[in-house]
């Protein structure tokens, strides 16, 4: 696969057998974004469990200190009584069965997240066949669930993110923007691993983070030494 001279430029300045330290990491993370967009870091952290077992799963969400830099829209579903409060704590779209069946017919999705009320989970069920394969789905564990539907909204807002593990036993997550700096991403970096590793599941067994790397979106990855980090 060919890449593009900013992407070699970048990559040179990357030891690819070397395990660098977080800061420094991210550091080459911000030098290696030069896109002309404000790229984002991810993260990409490969754990020693096997997702196929429930008693091994990870997954949760935390409100990054600084945000992720992406403007997230929210839908909330709720009963008409909690609509005023939803509309108050900054979702763009508010409604009930309303929002239901336009997802169904219309298959209408211009929103980021969709937050409800458990009382509503029995109609929202509906769209699991929909929402699930986009990872769209309401769920407890990311909070998106949630009895306090204002709070739930005002995390989302802020740059709460779900973690969890993909097929390949991967967790991958944004931290930020090229444009927070490596100070801010580091921040960010550690709150993210700090929480992987207190889900930490009682069945894994061996080294639990076996790798981890970070990398702009245009640019090369990153690796960091997995036993210094979380």
């Amino acid at each position: 696969m060919k890449h593009g001279k900013k992407y070699v430029d970048g990559a040179k300045l990357i030891e690819r057998s070397r395990l660098y330290d977080t800061q420094e990491a991210l550091d080459l993370c911000v030098k290696t974004g030069t896109a002309k967009f404000d790229e984002t870091v991810e993260v990409h952290v490969k754990l020693g469990v096997d997702g196929r077992h429930a008693d091994q799963q990870v997954r949760g969400a935390i409100v990054l200190p600084h945000g992720t830099g992406k403007t997230v829209r929210v839908l909330a579903i709720c009963k008409p009584e909690k609509e005023d409060e939803a509309r108050a704590a900054g979702a763009e779209f508010v409604g009930g069965n309303d929002m239901i069946q336009k997802i169904q017919s219309e298959g209408w999705m211009d929103f980021d997240v969709l937050i409800t009320t458990p009382d509503m989970m029995g109609m929202v069920g509906r769209l699991g066949k929909i929402l699930g394969p986009r990872g769209l789905m309401p769920n407890p564990k990311a909070g998106t669930v949630a009895p306090d539907i204002a709070r739930a909204i005002t995390e989302a807002k802020a740059g709460k993110i779900e973690y969890r593990l993909d097929k390949t036993n991967i967790i991958h997550c944004p931290i930020g923007k090229i444009s927070f700096g490596t100070e801010k991403l580091t921040e960010n970096f550690n709150t993210l691993l700090e929480a992987i590793n207190k889900a930490k599941p009682a069945a894994a067994k061996g080294q639990y983070i076996r790798s981890c790397v970070v990398a702009a979106t245009m640019g090369p990855g990153v690796k960091i030494n997995p036993n210094k980090v979380g």
